[in-house]
């Protein structure tokens, strides 16, 4: 699969020499997907793909339809654009049949040379590990232009932004001033990058063209960002308390159930201390991973935590949690559970933040 700047290579390249007849473009991230949703379009009416069709795989769709999308000649004499959605990205055993049939159409259509009057275009939700080994992604892959839209990691978030200012001529003061000003607009805005692509273009209504001082976009930028479970266990993991608590009082506003948050992060915490014991008796940290199905960001941040927590203080970690849930579930701590757990504070949410402090 390509990456999403390794595609916008393929679509300058495709620009010259015209499209290929099969795109899948795979992701969670609805800016991204839909800006590159659009570069193709754009590139495939260049070549005068001007009649479009889209499908959507719901229950009962009849996958005879996308077999017969390449062969059933336009109203107009048009060439042809052909959208697939397939929203679970999950099609079935009959699904699954069809689209294996169909990428060999399309890869005897690329073997002959043929024109291409059809271009089909499958969207699908990000893809894990066990769906890309699937001998109907595969198919995908090897016939069409397989794009994977990742989403944008915390870390490149202010490198993100400043990369949207700089399109629209715009660019924030050197210095660690401006560093300040792209770290508190990314506070403001992770997790949403739909709001974070409108505050860009506001900044761009409100200011001219050049410098952005802090002070401007402290005062046009609104607290838009939304905030998940899985971004609050990668927190924990980076040590980054600020960033832990900021998402604890996010999701509590929001109304996240606090039984989901605590099981999850158990889950994150049971993990690092089975990683914990194997590492202290010797196993590979990579070994122990793969066996665990550690993929993604967390690659890369579980070690890191383990080089700061020892045993002790992920046990601890695991007692504060299960006397959370007690608290969550209106249970009471009496006296006698231990130490850790009777200076818990009363108010579970304050509890979770003292739990972060752990990991800092």
């Amino acid at each position: 699969m390509l990456k999403a700047d390794a595609f916008e290579a393929h679509l300058a390249q495709a620009k010259k020499n015209g499209p290929h007849p099969l795109y899948v473009l795979t992701g969670d991230e609805p800016l991204l997907v839909m800006e590159l949703q659009d570069q193709l379009r754009a590139m495939v009416i260049a070549h005068g793909h001007t009649e479009r069709e889209v499908m959507v795989q719901e229950k009962g769709f009849d996958w005879s339809s996308l077999m017969n999308a390449g062969q059933t000649m336009s109203l107009f004499g048009d060439k042809r654009y052909v959208e697939l959605r397939m929203p679970t990205g999950k099609p079935g055993r009959d699904g699954a049949d069809a689209i294996k049939q169909f990428c060999a159409q399309i890869q005897a259509q690329v073997t002959a040379k043929d024109p291409v009057d059809t271009v089909t275009c499958i969207f699908l939700p990000r893809v894990d590990f066990q769906t890309q080994k699937s001998a109907w992604f595969t198919a995908l892959d090897e016939a069409g232009v397989a794009v994977r839209i990742d989403p944008i990691d915390r870390t490149h978030l202010p490198n993100w932004i400043a990369q949207r200012l700089k399109k629209q001529q715009q660019h924030v003061e050197p210095g660690e001033a401006g560093q300040r000003a792209l770290q508190f607009m990314a506070n403001q805005i992770e997790g949403n990058l739909i709001a974070a692509h409108q505050e860009v273009q506001k900044l761009g209504l409100l200011y001219p063209e050049g410098v952005l001082t802090e002070d401007n976009i402290r005062d046009a930028v609104l607290n838009v960002a939304r905030y998940d479970v899985f971004q609050l266990t990668e927190s924990l993991l980076a040590g980054d308390l600020a960033r832990f608590n900021r998402m604890v009082d996010g999701l509590q506003g929001e109304g996240e159930p606090l039984v989901l948050i605590l099981w999850s992060v158990t889950e994150e915490v049971r993990l690092l201390n089975r990683l914990r014991q194997g590492v202290d008796q010797g196993d590979n940290l990579s070994m122990l991973m793969k066996m665990n199905r550690v993929w993604g960001n967390k690659e890369r941040l579980i070690p890191q935590a383990l080089q700061r927590l020892n045993t002790d203080r992920l046990q601890k970690a695991l007692t504060v949690l299960s006397g959370l849930d007690k608290q969550s579930k209106g249970l009471q701590i009496r006296k006698g559970d231990g130490p850790v757990l009777e200076k818990l504070p009363s108010e579970p949410w304050d509890g979770l933040r003292m739990l972060g402090r752990l990991f800092a």
